[in-house]
């Protein structure tokens, strides 16, 4: 399996403009928060716990996290845990509702990064290794960290195989 480092430098190389990268902060959790939302429908009680697919990817990405790196897997976790929390609010109204929120969700933050891409002038990563969906909110996560003086040594290692961002 590729190591933290590995899998953000790899996600790194088509993701140098700054303004890409603005663009990944806002368009990458709203995608996340929407497929949470429609997967949040249909949901069943088992042994008083409330179970859909959301869950279940969540917990199949947290997994996967906490594997690749266990301070980024506990961070991306709670955010998970987050926006399954917002799915489930989404999925307990009306069906227009929560189509709106679910739809108009997932289509607007996919314009927003396809526009990042459109400056960036590459193509997502995810095109060429679908294991970048996954990665697209680790990215967030350490852009974020790497903007509040956070984890220098792992942004050091990102830049020297993916080079420094551009404005």
């Amino acid at each position: 399996m590729k190591t933290l480092t590995d899998q953000l430098s790899q996600y790194a190389e088509y993701h140098r403009s700054e303004r890409n990268i603005l663009t990944h902060f806002i368009g990458v959790p709203m995608i996340v928060a929407a497929v949470a939302v429609l997967l949040s429908r249909p949901a069943f009680e088992v042994a008083g716990f409330t179970v859909s697919i959301a869950l279940v990817a969540v917990v199949a990405a947290s997994l996967f996290y906490l594997r690749l790196d266990l301070r980024f897997g506990l961070l991306l976790t709670v955010l998970l845990a987050a926006a399954l929390w917002f799915g489930g609010w989404a999925a307990s109204r009306s069906t227009g509702v929560w189509l709106a929120i679910g739809v108009g969700g997932f289509l607007v933050g996919w314009v927003i990064q396809f526009v990042g891409h459109h400056f960036e002038g590459r193509k997502p990563a995810f095109v060429d290794d679908v294991v970048g969906l996954l990665i697209g909110p680790l990215f967030v996560v350490a852009e974020l960290l790497f903007l509040l003086g956070l984890c220098p040594g792992l942004k050091a290692a990102i830049e020297s195989r993916a080079g420094a961002t551009r404005a």
